[in-house]
C-alpha cells in the first residue's frame, strides 16, 4: 500500500431497501455472503492490504453493526454516526473527514466485492494515484462481465485515464465498483446535509482531475436477492474448480 494512503472508509449506514426481506432484521453489510458477512468481505481485504484504521458509517440497525464490528480484532474501526440523518455517499465521508484525517484516503462500498487478478487491486488502486494530478481516482469493472450489475455503464476511460460520464450515450463501457481513492479538497465546498458522490466527482472531472483504472478479475455487487444468488454461486464455483 501507498505510504501517502492510510486510512479508509467504509460506507455502510445504507437502508438495504434492494435486499429486502433481508434488511428488514439486519442491516446489509451484516448479509452474509458465501458464509462471511458482506462488511467482513470487505475489511479482510482493506486489512491484507495493509490499512490498520478504518471509518465505518452506521445509521439503519446500526446496534447490530457496532456489536458486530466491536468483536473485530483488526482492523482498529472508528464509526462515524449516521442515526439522526441518513446523509448519502458524499455527505457521509464530508462528515467523516476530521477523523480520516488530512491525507488522501480510500472509500469502500459494503457491497462490492471481487476476486482478485495476479495483483491486488486495491494496491494497483494505491500504486497509481498521484495526488499532484488527481481528486479521486475510481475502481471500474467492464459493465458487460460484471455480476449483479444490470445498468448501461458509468464512464468511459480517456488515454490519459481521465474519466468521461455516459451522457447522452447509449452505453458506456465500465460500471463504478463503489471503490475509489480521495483527496480531501475533492469536498471542498461541499454542501451541508446529504448529497451523492456523484456531485463533487462532476466537480472533479470538469476540472480534469477525475482518473479511473479497470479491476482485474471478476467484479460482484451484491445490491438484491439474485445477485447474491450469483455471486455466491461464481464463489463456489471458484472453489470447487
Amino acid at each position: 500500500m501507498s505510504a501517502a494512503l492510510e486510512a479508509a472508509m467504509v460506507l455502510a449506514a445504507g437502508l438495504g431497501t434492494r435486499l429486502r426481506p433481508l434488511t428488514e432484521k439486519m442491516p446489509k453489510p451484516l448479509v452474509p455472503v458465501a458464509g462471511k458477512p458482506l462488511i467482513d468481505h470487505v475489511l479482510d481485504r482493506l486489512v491484507g492490504a495493509g490499512f490498520s484504521r478504518v471509518v465505518v458509517n452506521v445509521h439503519h440497525l446500526e446496534d447490530q453493526l457496532t456489536a458486530h464490528l466491536a468483536a473485530r480484532a483488526t482492523p482498529r474501526i472508528v464509526i462515524s454516526d449516521e442515526r439522526e440523518h441518513l446523509l448519502d455517499s458524499g455527505g457521509g465521508v464530508f462528515k467523516a473527514l476530521p477523523q480520516l484525517g488530512a491525507g488522501p484516503f480510500l472509500i469502500h462500498n459494503c457491497d462490492s466485492i471481487w476476486t482478485e487478478g495476479e495483483v491486488s487491486n486495491l494496491a494497483r488502486l494505491a500504486a497509481c494515484w498521484d495526488e499532484t494530478t488527481m481528486d479521486c481516482l475510481l475502481l471500474l469493472a467492464p459493465a458487460a462481465t460484471s455480476l449483479g450489475y444490470h445498468g448501461r455503464g458509468d464512464f468511459a476511460l480517456e488515454a490519459t485515464g481521465r474519466l468521461r460520464r455516459r451522457g447522452g450515450e447509449e452505453r458506456a463501457p465500465f460500471a463504478f465498483t463503489g471503490v475509489s481513492i480521495a483527496h480531501p479538497r475533492l469536498l471542498d465546498g461541499a454542501p451541508a446535509g446529504a448529497f451523492s458522490l456523484n456531485r463533487p466527482w462532476d466537480a472533479a472531472i470538469a476540472r480534469g482531475r477525475a482518473f479511473g483504472i479497470v479491476l482485474e478479475g471478476q467484479w460482484m455487487h451484491v445490491g438484491d436477492p439474485a445477485a447474491l444468488t450469483a455471486a455466491e454461486g461464481w464463489i463456489r464455483s471458484r472453489h470447487e474448480r
